[in-house]
């Protein structure tokens, strides 16, 4: 069973933030659909039979690579959003689509079948490190009288969402919930090898939410066409103490 606490200490991380202001979208998806889409290394995970896809867009803040301090607000992206946390290069919004696997290992994890990320330098150095499939885009993140707003539309191509959410009550996770939100490593394939990376953080903390609104076409853009309603959706504030460790070759 998926563990609703990281699973291991990193200590001495590549990369340390916070993940503020998050939404998970989730879509049952029949699982021959997604082993279709990992490589052969990978087996993909289900939960009461399906295999599950998620749409997830949240605010990076707080980069701080190789345990450096964050840097001084001074440093400005005029128009990126609303949010005030994002008035600097050290955060930035992100939206990824995954889906949930097993290793040859037989550990859970993470598979990003896409990622876009409103800053291009850190588009370009994530993918030149570890492979994940990372995408400049034009992005925003905003509250409107007490719900959040998301957008985004990839740099010269067709790729884009929006989506509106109401956040709710905090609730206690059922194992359905941990299961979609606690994953501690993510796979990526990388000049042909496959990388694992450790993450480590606080537990999610889980709102229930409303979707007020939904357009998207990242899922049809990995060949996930015709997905229809999605069955479950979170919010959750943030964690603060995100910690990302060296990715390690598989096998």
């Amino acid at each position: 069973m998926v563990s609703v606490s990281a699973e291991q200490h990193v200590s001495a991380p590549l990369l340390q933030a916070s993940w503020e202001t998050l939404t998970f979208v989730h879509w049952r998806v029949e699982p021959e659909r997604i082993q279709a889409l990992l490589p052969e290394e990978l087996q993909v995970d289900v939960y009461d039979g399906s295999a599950w896809v998620s749409l997830t867009p949240f605010v990076m803040g707080n980069m701080r690579p190789l345990g450096l301090p964050v840097l001084p607000r001074g440093f400005s992206i005029p128009g990126l959003t609303k949010l005030p946390l994002l008035a600097d290069v050290s955060s930035t919004p992100e939206t990824n689509l995954r889906t949930y696997v097993r290793g040859p290992d037989g550990r859970d994890g993470l598979w990003f079948l896409t990622i876009d990320v409103g800053n291009a330098a850190v588009a370009a150095v994530i993918r030149a490190a570890v492979g994940a499939p990372y995408h400049r885009a034009r992005m925003s993140a905003a509250r409107d009288r007490g719900t959040v707003i998301y957008s985004g539309s990839r740099s010269g191509a067709r790729e884009a969402y929006r989506l509106q959410v109401q956040p709710g009550d905090k609730i206690v996770p059922s194992d359905v919930d941990i299961w979609l939100t606690s994953r501690w490593r993510a796979y990526t394939r990388h000049l042909g090898r496959l990388l694992v990376t450790p993450v480590e953080h606080e537990p999610w903390p889980l709102r229930h939410s409303s979707l007020q609104s939904l357009e998207q076409n990242l899922t049809d853009s990995v060949g996930l066409y015709r997905l229809g309603e999605p069955e479950l959706v979170h919010y959750s504030d943030g964690v603060q103490n995100v910690r990302l460790g060296r990715p390690a070759l598989v096998g």
